[in-house]
């Protein structure tokens, strides 16, 4: 089965673009935008509206496979490629991938997508992680068509893996309406809850962190009040944007007493704190992210760290595994360009003994998130997200529907 064309069309993500730095540096809340200047390049507000390119490989054969292509929502910030723009990077697709594909035979996703996740610009500069991942998605949306299999299918038979027959927790986002959000996650069981978006260190997290330790309380008994089953007990997973460090002054000793209490705040509940610090270097950032993670391990206080920011390509992702910075790494999907890399570092970090979190962005599209539950079918990691998008409904019900669809198919067809 032969590519035979490849369409472009721009789209609309989940969510929005957001200048991180701008919100790390005061820009303040109107309404649901930002007050201030942008100023991450590229920016022409602190937030705007997300955009995605749709790619569309035709086959011989008539059929149509898609990917599409996405960026986080914190675009150009912790080491990223800058904002993705679809007026942008369309022509890229014409001009430099669309001749690539035209004409080939659908007999390898791994070959083609590692031909094009390592396409470079003239300048030797590989293209947008955009590009790749959205591309690298519709060329196995094409193999799966071709080969009339699931796309989970044809990642377990070319990586040699099995495809999970059970599900795969489900981690849910609140955005920032923390509080009513979190009940829509309880009542639906979300297994993992709620990200919370703590981004400030005043308003979000306390100068001292009281703002952080009264709400994991309020998680705490908030599921214990609104469980419906007594076996119901999620894993509690906030990610603070690196605000433990700013109000901590990124000491050690400090920021491991507060997990202590961090912990005790928690209890029962298994919590996970993401992104604690984020030092703006890469290798400084492994290297206090291992202290604290050894710290805690040795003193036994049961918090979990999950890696996320200057943890973003597949290379990262190896080196923080290899030096024990966290316990768990996000592998921020569009972050890793193609989807070759997200398998390889799920596989990766599992091999490493690290928990894999196969996270993204609100920020994507229902295609890119479908997908990625093909991807984590296949890869089996400890959590996967639901997105796109901060409303928790929309994304828990694409991403949960998507692994049930699955699951069904394969059930059905061993009977």
């Amino acid at each position: 089965m032969k590519i035979v064309d490849v369409v472009c069309a721009k789209g609309r993500t989940g969510f929005y673009f957001d200048d991180q730095r701008a919100i790390k540096a005061g820009a303040a809340h109107d309404g649901f935008t930002y007050i201030g200047q942008p100023v991450t390049a590229g920016f022409k507000a602190v937030r705007q509206a997300g955009e995605a390119v749709s790619v569309m490989i035709m086959l011989e054969d008539g059929q149509i496979a898609c990917g599409d292509c996405a960026a986080v929502q914190y675009s150009g910030a912790g080491g990223r490629d800058p904002l993705f723009l679809a007026e942008d990077f369309i022509p890229v697709i014409e001009k430099m991938i669309k001749p690539r594909l035209v004409g080939r035979e659908l007999a390898s996703f791994k070959q083609l997508a590692e031909e094009i996740d390592n396409l470079t610009y003239d300048d030797g500069k590989r293209i947008h992680t955009a590009l790749r991942y959205g591309v690298t998605q519709a060329i196995l949306a094409a193999v799966a068509k071709a080969k009339k299999q699931l796309m989970c299918e044809v990642i377990a038979a070319e990586y040699n893996t099995q495809v999970s027959e059970q599900e795969i927790a489900i981690f849910t986002q609140s955005g920032d309406d923390r509080y009513n959000n979190v009940d829509k996650m309880i009542i639906k069981h979300a297994e993992v809850l709620p990200h919370g978006l703590i981004n400030n260190v005043q308003e979000k997290l306390g100068e001292n962190g009281e703002l952080l330790l009264e709400y994991v309380g309020w998680l705490r008994d908030r599921v214990a009040q609104l469980k419906t089953t007594a076996d119901y007990a999620p894993v509690l997973h906030i990610d603070v944007y690196g605000t433990i460090g700013l109000a901590f002054q990124n000491n050690v000793d400090r920021m491991v007493e507060f997990f202590r209490r961090l912990e005790q705040a928690a209890a029962p509940l298994t919590l996970r704190i993401e992104g604690p610090v984020d030092v703006e270097d890469r290798e400084q950032q492994i290297e206090v992210l291992a202290a604290i993670t050894s710290r805690l391990h040795a003193e036994q206080i049961n918090v979990e760290i999950v890696a996320d920011e200057w943890c973003n390509t597949f290379d990262d992702i190896k080196d923080f595994a290899d030096k024990g910075a966290g316990d768990m790494l996000q592998i921020k999907t569009p972050d890793l360009g193609g989807i070759n890399n997200i398998i390889e570092a799920v596989l990766y970090c599992k091999q490493k003994g690290v928990g894999a979190y196969q996270g993204g962005t609100c920020n994507e599209t229902n295609r890119s998130a479908e997908v990625c539950v093909h991807i984590a079918m296949a890869t089996q990691p400890v959590q996967m997200l639901a997105k796109p998008g901060m409303g928790v409904d929309e994304g828990y019900m694409i991403v949960y529907n998507e692994m049930q669809r699955i699951l069904a198919v394969r059930r059905t067809r061993k009977h």
